[in-house]
């Protein structure tokens, strides 16, 4: 007992010292101390750490269940000091196994955008964006969090935080109208001079038991980058959750890419569980990544077996790290872009971390006509391949754009929070040939504006010497506005119904007598988004959001958590007092 006890003491001090190394190293690099000897030390620190590693690695598998759960605590401990350390020096990541540690450098990739600003409705009176219900850059943040460290802010969307949840929306009678418009005016939480206007839609869901038939193309990327439990096992674990609800009228195909690409499991039935679930297990990875060549196999499989009036669709399951053949960003998009037409769309599943390529696979989605997910762990797995894929697989209108133009007899101000890579030209409204996001059965999408009435006793951009009379407070009726004095703006809506190429409209009017004067009137869908809006703020600097905290945030949150059916509002809750622990 003693023999094996010791050198597995050893082997974890000399670890627990490489650490200390290498901390030495990023230290005296903030100093400037010799910059050459530090990186040195560094490439020496990590084959030292391998090595370690191994030996350690060797004495567990021989030791006693009770040393290695000793060990295992001593690493989880261990980790936490790592993650602080990450913090200052985030170009270093330190990703910990349970029986040996490895060294990477943090290449992950996110798509860099400035906040939406603040608008003079007189000067520029229409805003118009594309939906959105990729929900991606939320389980993304969230694994930044429970790494231990505060997500870079390009990582945040407002609109996806807002969207990975789920708000109790009046439904669609009928499929006629694919879905309800829903609407509610109260003041902003954290600006007593301005309100919000939040704007919810519900999606048309089916309570009958028949669905269409779903040709669905796994594209798995097996590359060497896609070694780690958080990557090809937790892939492959997801995978098969999706597998065992499906019937006997779906198809499945499995492609593979790394340096070569290869169709893995031709088209099958999809109640043939067993066939499906051993293809996936038989997957490994290793080589290098040629994402293009992968996705044109995997379209060239989806046009084979295509059903007619089916759901047909690519699922693309990667960490984006395309590093041969075609990795010009613009270039793979458009290899996406055009592939649409064929009525085959795509949906990504992110994986992994230090080398993660969200700014590609949010695009690739988008330009795929399908939906961006980022899969952090086996529950995040189960919510978007079982729980909400029926939603994700059947669209129920194409296209969706929002328009709403202010009325500046009583809004001076606006500003839409989030959709910043959404917002489209006003001109685009109309023009059914520019492409905008899908909704899927029973989904809701959700989207919040921080106005300022004309009356406000502060203007954030303050009135121009020569305004126009509906600048001034009280100041008389807007020409051509003079006939709907009564209403605040006018919200349009343009989407198409599956397969079609013209759009259809809705109109709805808001009214100024609808607003809400106090936050104890409004609804738990108003304060729970409105709490999502100002964490998303917060993360991103908060630069609009005055004195409103991190404790602001997380009352207005269990305020209105609501019926939590699924305990996801109440993980938000943690993950608030969370980045409020790190970012003091």
């Amino acid at each position: 007992m003693n023999n094996l006890i010791t050198p597995l003491s050893i082997s974890i001090v000399c670890i627990s010292s490489v650490l200390i190394s290498a901390c030495g190293s990023v230290e005296k690099n903030e100093t400037g101390i010799n910059q050459q000897t530090s990186d040195q030390q560094i490439k020496e620190a990590e084959k030292k750490q391998l090595s370690d590693a191994a030996v350690a690695t060797e004495v567990l598998a021989s030791a006693p269940a009770k040393a290695r759960i000793k060990h295992k605590k001593y690493i989880m401990a261990e980790s936490a000091g790592a993650a602080l350390m990450q913090r200052t020096s985030p170009s270093v990541v330190y990703s910990h196994d349970a029986y040996a540690h490895s060294y990477e450098e943090n290449r992950e990739n996110y798509n860099h955008f400035v906040d939406n600003q603040i608008n003079k409705s007189v000067e520029k009176p229409v805003s118009t964006f594309s939906i959105d219900v990729d929900t991606g850059a939320y389980s993304n943040v969230r694994r930044f969090l429970n790494q231990g460290q505060l997500p870079q802010r390009d990582a945040v969307r407002a609109e996806e935080l807002i969207n990975y949840f789920s708000y109790n929306y009046e439904y669609p009678q009928n499929k006629k109208q694919p879905f309800t418009i829903n609407t509610e005016v109260a003041p902003t939480p954290w600006n007593k001079n301005s309100h919000l206007i939040h704007v919810g839609l519900q999606a048309y869901q089916s309570f009958s038991e028949q669905r269409p038939a779903n040709n669905l193309v796994f594209l798995v990327d097996v590359s060497g980058s896609m070694h780690s439990r958080d990557k090809i096992q937790l892939l492959k674990s997801g995978l098969k959750l999706l597998v065992k609800n499906l019937q006997e009228n779906d198809r499945i195909s499995i492609v593979t890419y790394a340096g070569t690409t290869g169709v893995v499991l031709k088209p099958t039935k999809g109640d043939q569980t067993a066939e499906i679930s051993m293809a996936l297990d038989n997957l490994t990875a290793g080589g290098s990544t040629n994402g293009a060549s992968g996705i044109k196999l995997a379209y060239q499989m989806a046009q084979q077996s295509f059903i007619k009036n089916g759901v047909n669709r690519i699922i693309l399951a990667t960490d984006g790290d395309f590093n041969v053949g075609v990795t010009d960003f613009e270039a793979l998009k458009q290899i996406v872009e055009e592939k649409r037409k064929t009525g085959v769309s795509l949906t990504t599943l992110g994986f992994g971390r230090g080398n993660y390529n969200d700014h590609l696979m949010e695009q690739l989605a988008d330009v795929g006509n399908g939906n961006y997910s980022y899969i952090d762990n086996l529950n995040e797995a189960r919510k978007v391949l079982v729980e909400e894929m029926n939603s994700t697989l059947n669209t129920v209108a194409n296209d969706v754009k929002v328009q709403i133009e202010f009325n500046p007899e009583h809004i001076s101000e606006y500003r839409l929070i989030g959709y910043e890579n959404r917002a489209l030209k006003r001109e685009d409204f109309n023009n059914d040939k520019v492409d905008a996001g899908d909704i899927g059965e029973s989904h809701t999408v959700t989207a919040l504006y921080e106005v300022t009435f004309t009356d406000s006793a502060v203007q954030q951009l303050g009135t121009n010497r020569y305004a126009h009379v509906s600048e001034v407070a009280g100041g008389g009726a807007n020409v051509g506005v003079a006939n709907h004095s009564d209403e605040l703006a006018f919200l349009r809506l343009r989407y198409k119904e599956n397969s079609q190429s013209k759009s259809q409209l809705i109109e709805k009017p808001l009214y100024k007598k609808d607003v809400i004067r106090s936050m104890n009137q409004v609804s738990n869908n108003f304060k729970f988004s409105a709490s999502v809006a100002a964490f998303a703020q917060q993360l991103r600097g908060g630069k609009y959001l005055q004195e409103f905290s991190y404790n602001d945030i997380l009352e207005l949150a269990k305020k209105s958590k609501g019926n939590d059916v699924y305990g996801y509002r109440g993980e938000f809750i943690q993950l608030v007092a969370l980045a409020q622990s790190l970012d003091s």
